[in-house]
């Protein structure tokens, strides 16, 4: 009998071929084999513990930074979507998120309580589950200034604590097993006038506006920055800032407004994003020497008839 047909019960939701390009900022990629939206931990940690353990697990925050591919993904893909994975507390000089809150949540929170240090989240459009898994980071600061600690669930559906010295953080990425499904972080930043901090935030924001295409079909920043350079730099001086693919059929490009971030003005496939990308890569190497890394995480299977090998490098 197939896995699928002996799914563990939950009380969440179990919801099988399901779509995922609606669950991403791109709006591509084809279906999850099985797609499970847990109640809450409790309600995953059962799941998990019961789970054949040959069946892959993926998970999928709010998907503004992941390429679906179009072949969909194989085995389980967790989301921690709905109240009980967003809850934000804060006490004294301390925030405590759960992994599905909105990083811009976190933010706005602390304003509200009077915590500085957080600001950056406002400018990241991820979770906090994501943030912890990459160490995301902007303008200047970065997750691991301001983690104190973290747990999650691994694949047997067991506990797991870290403090932030267990993650070993390096620029965007974590040692932290990728397996890990991260429930709760803990932050500590630093007493401040809740105006102060919301101004700060405010600036953000608006600068943020004005600097990424927030508003289009979108992943973030595409590429991680290389040692001693500037992603968006080697991109634009390669001449991709606007310029179509000849090969993405469906329009993909790069933002003419930050030319690190590729967007799906049109009805470009998962293929064609990733396949601009790729593109790239080996423009900017060829031109400069300087081998440009994915930041945007791809997930899933090429369509059968992809005809070429685009597995992450």
């Amino acid at each position: 009998m197939s896995w699928r047909h002996s799914l563990p019960q939950v009380r969440g939701k179990l919801l099988q071929d399901e779509p995922l390009g609606p669950y991403t900022w791109f709006r591509v990629g084809g279906a999850a084999d099985a797609l499970l939206i847990p109640a809450d931990a409790d309600d995953l940690t059962d799941f998990l513990k019961e789970l054949d353990p040959a069946v892959p697990v993926t998970v999928l925050g709010v998907g503004s930074n992941v390429i679906v591919r179009d072949g969909g993904v194989e085995g389980v893909v967790i989301r921690l979507a709905g109240r009980a994975w967003a809850q934000i507390t804060a006490e004294g000089d301390t925030v405590t998120a759960g992994a599905g809150a909105l990083d811009a949540m976190v933010a706005k929170a602390s304003a509200r309580a009077g915590i500085a240090g957080l600001e950056f989240y406002a400018g990241i459009p991820g979770t906090i589950g994501g943030a912890l898994t990459m160490n995301a980071g902007c303008y200047g600061s970065e997750t691991r200034d301001v983690l104190v600690s973290a747990w999650g669930l691994n694949r047997a559906g067991e506990r797991v604590d870290y403090a932030l010295a267990d993650f070993g953080y390096t620029y965007r990425h974590s040692e932290a097993p990728a397996e890990i499904i991260w429930v709760e972080a803990t932050y500590r930043g630093n007493p401040d006038a809740p105006e102060a901090v919301a101004a700060r935030i405010a600036e953000i924001t608006s600068r943020r506006e004005q600097t990424q295409p927030i508003r289009e079909k979108t992943g973030g920043s595409t590429f991680k920055n290389p040692p001693g350079h500037s992603s968006w730099k080697l991109v634009d001086e390669a001449g991709w800032r606007g310029r179509l693919h000849a090969e993405t059929g469906g329009g993909a490009k790069f933002s003419e407004l930050h030319s690190n971030f590729m967007i799906n003005p049109g009805e470009a496939t998962a293929a064609d994003i990733e396949g601009l990308g790729e593109a790239v890569r080996a423009d900017v190497l060829a031109k400069t020497g300087v081998q440009l890394d994915w930041e945007i995480k791809r997930i899933g299977r090429p369509p059968s008839d992809a005809g070429q090998d685009l597995e992450p490098r």
